[in-house]
C-alpha cells in the first residue's frame, strides 16, 4: 500500500474509482418516505446518516435520486389514489416486465431502450399499457427510486393515453406485512432513523402504502391474464371471478395469519397455492406441478388466451410454456440479464437494455373479449 503509486483519476483506475465512489453515494440516498401524520403530510428524505424533513400540500412534487449522480425525478403527489378496473379492452401495444426487486438502472435502461419513457423519465409509449407483473421489493438498494418511477408514469401515462398496471407480487405482500427476510440492511437502518419498522413504512398513512393497498394481484387485460405466480388448481376452483379474487384479497394484504377463517381467503393468501406463490407452471416435477389441463381450465375460467407471469426464474429470458399459452417474465435483471415482454398487435417479442426484439410468436386471430367477469 505503501509503495503503490496513488490512482490518477485521468486513468482507467482512477476513473473506476470515482465511479465506485459515486454508486456508493446514490446508495446511501433513499426516500422520500410520505406520511400523513396530524392532519399534516410530511416527506423524509435520507441522504446519508442525515434525515431532511418537508412539509408539503396538496398536489406537492417530491425529489427522488435515480441511478446517476446528474438525474433526479421529480414526482408529482397523486390528489386521488383510487382502486384500478381488473378488466382493460387489449391496447395495441403492451410492454411487460416483472422482479426488478430494485434495480433501478435495470428497469430504467429496459424502459428508456424501448421507448417507454425518455431520458428525463417523461412517458413517450403514447396510448400503450406499461405492466408490472410484481417484484418491485427487497434484494436490490434502489426500491424506494423505483416505486416512485412507476408512481409518476400513471399520471404521465393517462395524459397520454396510456396505461400503467402494477400487479402486486409475494415480495410487495412481503413487505406490507413486515416480513424483511430480504429486505435490504439499508431499508432496515433507515427504518430504524426514522423511528419505524419495515412495515410501518408502507402503512395505511403512507402515500406509498395506500398506494400499493389500491393495487390488484390479478388484471385481465384483452385475452391475457396478467398475474405474478399464477393460478393453482386450488384456486382455478374457487367460484371466484377476477374482481372477486382481488376484492376478498384487498383489505389482508398487510396481515399474515396461516388461517384467515375463510376458505376462499386462505388459498387466495396461501403461500403455496396463492397467485402471489404458486410455481406450478415451471417446477414440473413437483406434486403441484401444473398439468395442461389445469392450464387450459384456467384459460378457460377467466376467458383468456394467454397467462403472463413472473416469479420464477428459468431462463435468461422470456420463454414461453404449454404452446404459448404461460408467458414467463422473470429474468436475471441483477446480473445484467434484463429482458421484457413487447406485444405489438398479434407479434409478442422479447426485448432487452439495448432494445433489440427477438420474435417469440405471431398470435392467431385474436378474439373479442366479452366484458369483466
Amino acid at each position: 500500500v505503501i509503495t503503490h503509486p496513488p490512482p490518477d483519476a485521468r486513468g482507467r483506475d482512477g476513473i473506476q474509482l470515482i465511479s465506485t465512489i459515486k454508486d456508493l453515494l446514490l446508495r446511501l440516498k433513499d426516500g422520500p418516505y410520505v406520511f400523513y401524520e396530524n392532519k399534516s403530510t410530511k416527506a423524509y428524505t435520507i441522504n446519508g446518516g442525515d434525515l431532511v424533513q418537508q412539509e408539503l400540500s396538496a398536489g406537492s412534487t417530491v425529489v427522488t435520486a435515480t441511478d446517476r449522480n446528474d438525474k433526479f425525478q421529480k414526482v408529482e403527489l397523486q390528489q386521488k389514489l383510487s382502486v384500478p378496473p381488473v378488466d382493460y379492452p387489449r391496447p395495441e401495444k403492451l410492454f411487460v416486465l416483472s422482479d426488478i426487486e430494485g434495480n433501478f438502472a435495470a428497469f430504467r435502461k429496459l424502459l428508456q431502450a424501448n421507448r417507454i419513457i425518455d431520458e428525463n423519465f417523461n412517458w413517450t409509449f403514447s396510448d400503450g399499457h406499461l405492466v408490472f407483473a410484481g417484484d418491485m421489493f427487497d434484494r436490490g438498494e434502489q426500491v424506494t427510486e423505483c416505486l416512485w418511477l412507476i408512481y409518476s408514469l400513471e399520471e404521465k401515462a393517462k395524459a397520454s393515453g396510456g396505461y400503467v398496471h402494477f400487479v402486486l407480487g409475494n415480495h410487495e405482500i412481503m413487505n406490507l406485512q413486515g416480513d424483511d427476510k430480504y429486505v435490504k440492511q439499508k431499508y432496515k437502518n433507515n427504518a430504524t432513523l426514522l423511528g419505524k419498522t419495515i412495515k410501518e413504512l408502507y402503512n395505511d398513512d403512507s402515500e406509498l402504502g395506500r398506494w400499493l393497498r389500491s393495487k390488484n394481484i390479478m388484471e385481465k387485460i384483452g385475452d391475457m391474464l396478467i398475474i405474478h405466480g399464477g393460478i393453482s388448481g386450488e384456486l382455478n376452483r374457487l367460484s371466484l371471478t377476477i374482481s372477486q379474487i382481488n376484492e376478498t384479497a384487498r383489505p389482508y394484504y398487510a396481515e399474515k395469519k396461516r388461517d384467515f377463517a375463510n376458505k376462499d381467503l386462505n388459498t387466495i393468501m396461501s403461500k403455496s397455492n396463492g397467485p402471489f406463490w404458486y410455481r406450478g407452471y415451471y417446477y414440473l416435477n413437483r406434486s403441484f406441478a401444473a398439468t395442461p389441463k389445469q392450464v387450459d381450465s384456467t384459460l378457460q375460467k377467466f376467458n383468456v388466451k394467454h397467462i403472463i407471469t413472473g416469479h420464477t426464474i428459468i431462463a435468461d429470458t422470456i420463454s414461453t410454456h404449454y404452446n404459448g399459452k404461460v408467458i414467463n417474465t422473470d429474468t436475471h435483471h441483477a446480473e445484467g440479464k434484463s429482458e421484457a415482454l413487447l406485444i405489438e398487435g398479434d407479434h409478442y417479442y422479447r426485448v432487452n437494455q439495448e432494445g433489440k426484439r427477438v420474435l417469440l410468436f405471431i398470435d392467431e386471430k385474436k378474439k373479442t373479449s366479452p366484458s369483466a367477469q
